[in-house]
């Protein structure tokens, strides 16, 4: 299938600051009274490709520092590139950070005129969707106030209405919305929906990996300035869980490319995961066939996400129903239990045995560890095995779920991952009665 049309598309794309010591560096290498470089090179972006195609909705993940504003505000061209290219096809509307496009000493009604000719509308035009931007943003009298006066929320209610009402093809919002409350934030994701049906293209930045989850349809993965990689948002929120343990490996494959060899990648990439691509490190519950057809067959992922320092490893795992007997699949409403099996091959100090539940798009439902339940606190010497087991009732609803887990805790204030299996095994829920979400409140009705 042939794809869309280019909206976007960035090509080399870098930003580089200089950053001196001294202001009076900065005055002496400006007025050419110095020979010598003053400053030093800061890679905002480096060598950053990407293209975005009409009506999708892609989401820009990373690390605090790692580039994803930077990337927004060059394509929106309140930046200009270094290097590179960048160019977009259609009317963007943006939501950047909290205050970007805004006077603040204009009244609401002010800043929305000035938003919308600053895009290029009459102000005949403007008038003409005044009521729908106020009614969406729903601040009352405040429209009448100072910016300045305003507190986030509001803020950020008037500037997104602004931005979805003026009819954009390209839609860019910055992790703004996490200042909302709940309510207007369900009100705009489901704004984004419509955009998303009308076929227009979104670009989302957030640290809500959920939402990143649920609306995007593809993932840009950056960190320290380099994109590391794109692709489905199951796949780069995994990846981007290992960038920030310090354990991201380079996927196979790709160590030749360009950017493998800078040194911002290879500082997120961090020490080798030890052991072959691929390697099964643990064992499920009847995982005595070997190939990957009689793993999938048996619940168990042949294509694991593994990764850790490995000085503790799971070895064993597997799910009994109420009855003791091992099973991947559970009836709603009755107990199940998940067993582990922890060999560990140095002194840990209070390590912390973890178990959670994704959909199968990789939104995390559910989940709880040793530390949360406050049910083991004591440190384990090398040499030990443990057995862990989490016994819960099951109120998922009816479908397929994907448990993943995890053996991680602290050396003094560093937090230490030692192993961890994404998506290790498939669990089927098995139910004649499903409610709305994703799980049953078991609620009792009287009608009198």
């Amino acid at each position: 299938m042939s794809r869309k049309p280019v909206a976007i598309s960035v090509k080399g794309v870098e930003k580089v600051y200089k950053l001196y010591d001294k202001s009076s560096d900065r005055v002496r290498e400006a007025l050419g009274l110095t020979r010598k470089t003053r400053h030093k090179k800061h890679y905002a972006l480096k060598g950053i490709d990407m293209n975005i195609y009409q009506g999708e909705c892609v989401g820009i993940i990373g690390t605090n520092g790692s580039g994803k504003s930077t990337v927004l505000k060059i394509i929106t061209g309140v930046l200009s590139p270094t290097n590179g290219e960048v160019e977009v096809n259609g009317r963007i509307s943006a939501l950047l950070e909290l205050g970007a496009g805004f006077n603040m000493e204009y009244n609401g009604i002010e800043n929305v005129y000035l938003n919308g000719m600053m895009i290029g509308f009459s102000e005949k035009e403007i008038e003409e969707k005044l009521q729908d931007i106020l009614d969406f943003a729903d601040i009352g009298d405040y429209v009448y106030q100072p910016v300045k006066t305003y507190s986030s929320g509001m803020f950020v209610r008037l500037a997104f209405a602004v931005a979805i009402n003026i009819e954009p093809e390209i839609l860019i919002v910055d992790e703004a919305l996490s200042v909302g409350d709940v309510f207007f934030q369900a009100k705009c994701y489901h704004k984004f929906e419509e955009f998303k049906q009308m076929g227009k293209t979104i670009v989302f930045v957030s640290h809500d990996l959920s939402s990143i989850s649920k609306y995007c349809d593809r993932v840009i993965l950056l960190n320290k300035g380099v994109k590391l990689g794109e692709g489905s948002p199951k796949e780069m929120i995994d990846a981007y869980k290992q960038v920030l343990v310090g354990q991201y490996e380079i996927p196979e494959g790709r160590e030749n490319e360009r950017f493998a060899d800078d040194p911002a990648l290879r500082e997120a990439a961090g020490k080798a995961l030890g052991g072959e691509p691929g390697e099964r490190a643990a064992k499920g519950a009847n995982s005595t066939a070997s190939g990957a057809t009689s793993a999938r067959a048996e619940g168990i992922n042949p294509d694991v996400l593994e990764y850790g320092t490995k000085q503790a490893r799971i070895v064993e795992y597997y799910l009994t129903d109420d009855r003791g007997v091992r099973t991947t699949a559970v009836i709603k409403g009755t107990r199940f239990t998940l067993h582990m099996k922890v060999e560990f091959s140095d002194h840990i100090p209070g390590p912390i045995f973890a178990f959670s539940v994704k959909n199968v798009k990789g939104t995390e439902i559910t989940g709880t560890n040793s530390m949360i339940e406050k049910a083991f606190l004591e440190s384990v010497d090398a040499g030990e095995t443990k057995e862990i087991t989490f016994t819960q009732k099951m109120s998922l609803q009816g479908g397929e779920y994907l448990l993943s887990l995890g053996v991680t805790g602290y050396n003094g204030d560093s937090f230490e991952v030692y192993h961890r299996l994404y998506d290790v095994m498939n669990l089927t829920v098995i139910s004649d009665k499903d409610t709305v979400g994703y799980y049953d409140m078991e609620s009792e009705i009287a009608v009198m």
